[in-house]
């Protein structure tokens, strides 16, 4: 890894926490970073998770005051994620990187469309004294959307709001806590997978690493100061350029 590269994937790091403590879509620039480098898209993606898991523990511990008022009616939906993530991230190491490679466009064009509704995804608060979790169907619609985080994270964080909204009760805040606390679990038992499977660029990753973690901070800073639109606008541009880049590279 040249310096260059060692520069680039730090601000894609920094760029990612960033974005992520604003709108979400941190995965874009991360996984879009080392694409652009030449690392194979499976260890792409599978690195990405990793660079994204200190944001997950983070923002837990930023709810947990809402967290710990309905912790134990999520232990059902953490091991509901826990056994689709499993199930999406084999899926992904079952397969080739021809393969992966020919599903990236098609999976970026998706997330980037789900990303981009995602205001009108957002949870509509719902009356009641404490948020009731874990409901047959809220169960069901996240066994299917932990399967989709391991196998290909962008776009999971929108997928769980709107998915956690029409499913669980609560208000946005704590919704979007359950949804932190789910893709803290989703994240650690991919990771889990993809260290075993050998598929995670370790030098890529301790680079980004620190670069997401300051950026996370700096997000915070910046949130008050820079439209969401724009954020919400760039990361949109990065996914169709991904997208696009994938469609023509032979």
């Amino acid at each position: 890894m040249s310096i260059v590269d060692a520069i680039i994937l730090f601000l894609a790091g920094y760029l990612s926490g960033i974005v992520n403590a604003m709108a979400g879509g941190g995965t874009f620039l991360t996984f879009g970073a080392m694409s652009l480098l030449g690392t194979p898209p499976i260890l792409a993606n599978a690195t990405s998770s990793v660079t994204q898991f200190p944001g997950y523990i983070t923002s837990t511990l930023a709810y947990w005051s809402d967290i710990k008022l309905f912790w134990r009616g999520a232990l059902l939906l953490c091991a509901i994620s826990a056994f689709g993530a499993l199930g999406g991230s084999l899926i992904l190491l079952a397969l080739d990187s021809a393969s992966f490679k020919a599903l990236v466009p098609w999976l970026l064009l998706a997330a980037t469309a789900l990303f981009a509704v995602g205001p009108w995804l957002k949870p509509k608060p719902k009356t009641g004294n404490q948020p009731k979790v874990g409901s047959l169907v809220g169960a069901t619609a996240q066994f299917f959307t932990a399967i989709y985080g391991g196998f290909f994270g962008a776009g999971m964080g929108v997928m769980m709001l709107a998915t956690l909204g029409l499913t669980e009760s609560g208000d946005y805040h704590r919704i979007n806590a359950l949804k932190n606390m789910l893709a803290m679990v989703i994240a650690s038992l991919a990771i889990v997978v993809f260290v075993v499977g050998g598929v995670v660029a370790w030098p890529e990753a301790i680079v980004m690493i620190p670069g997401g973690a300051l950026g996370g901070y700096s997000g915070v800073w910046i949130a008050k100061r820079v439209p969401q639109g724009v954020v919400r606008g760039f990361v949109i541009a990065v996914g169709l350029f991904l997208a696009v880049y994938y469609f023509v590279k032979p």
